[in-house]
């Protein structure tokens, strides 16, 4: 019987990703979706490549943020890309930050395609009659607000309806610049492939910083609408 191959830790390029790939710190294999891709920058710095897009051999990595510290502390770029590949010792705090805004850019690109519906009582009408797949709420919005649309997704809910992800994230302005406007505090996402686009990042994001020991949503709350 012939045995499987095992999925490299590296490759040639973006375009020989494959669907597995071996972890360069647990020499697990596991689907790309859950690893980020390492590439060598021009000036020499190791860049997360998170679209699996960049040229140049790529190293991959548990997407988690206790793997990425692990693989800092072990020197593992250094002996993947070679002793002079360099590193900064807030390598994860910056790998989190370039997820958070692929998360929130995946936010302003849901708005410019019209499928967000921002204020409290927009969000309401949406939870009526539209296909919701997420309400979203600035950090720190007050109690009574939330506590009033978790009751309007209870209200409008159904057989066959799918669950709505509520996420709470993200400071006021954060959420103010990708909806392009001021003192957004609740806001609706809307079905459609930009919204899946920002579950997607999302939950990479809390599966980053969680160390995805919150699956299958990764600590995403839902409600079921």
């Amino acid at each position: 019987m012939l045995a499987h191959a095992v999925p490299s830790e590296s490759d040639a390029g973006p375009k020989k990703a494959g669907r597995e790939r071996l972890c360069v710190l647990t020499r697990a294999v596991k689907p790309v979706t859950d690893m980020i891709r390492f590439v060598v920058g021009p000036d020499g710095g190791v860049v997360a490549d998170l679209k699996c897009s960049l040229p140049g051999r790529g190293l991959w990595l548990t997407a988690t943020g206790e793997a990425l510290a692990a693989a800092v502390k072990r020197r593992v770029f250094a002996r993947g890309f070679g002793p002079e590949v360099r590193v900064p010792a807030d390598f994860p705090a910056r790998v989190d930050a370039l997820l958070e805004t692929s998360v929130l850019d995946a936010l302003a690109i849901a708005r410019k395609a019209g499928a967000v519906a921002c204020g409290f009582a927009k969000v309401e009408a949406a939870l009526a009659d539209a296909p919701v797949i997420a309400v979203i709420h600035a950090d720190g919005a007050a109690a009574d607000g939330i506590r009033k649309l978790d009751a309007a997704i209870r209200r409008h809910s159904s057989p066959g309806r799918a669950e709505i992800a509520v996420v709470s994230d993200f400071r006021g302005d954060q959420m103010d610049l990708a909806f392009g406007r001021p003192n957004v505090v609740h806001a609706a996402l809307l079905a459609g492939p930009a919204g899946n686009t920002f579950i997607a990042r999302f939950l990479r994001l809390k599966r980053f910083r969680t160390g995805g020991r919150d699956k299958p949503d990764a600590g995403l709350t839902q409600r079921k609408a």
